[in-house]
């Protein structure tokens, strides 16, 4: 029974090298993939005009989902 145990750490050791060789080939596609995405440039937009376009969010949306939020953190507090 001795004579198993070493062979069957020697299959288990082929198959782990052979998974991490696998992991490691489809950590290579990914990393090709993202380096092929072209990255999206936004128009000639100075910081100031983003940030303006920030801004304009809508306050009283944005009061309102505060307000739900609040609503919820309540009423999950309640119950405990």
């Amino acid at each position: 029974m001795e004579q198993i145990q070493p062979e069957q750490r020697r299959d288990a050791d082929q198959v782990f090298q052979q998974s991490l060789e696998q992991l490691e080939d489809i950590l290579q596609e990914i990393s090709t993939e993202e380096e092929e995405i072209p990255q999206l440039h936004t128009s000639n937009l100075t910081e100031v005009e983003l940030d303006e376009d920030l801004i304009d969010i809508d306050l009283a949306a944005l009061e309102d989902a505060v307000a739900d939020i609040e609503q919820y953190l309540e009423e999950k507090t309640k119950t405990k």
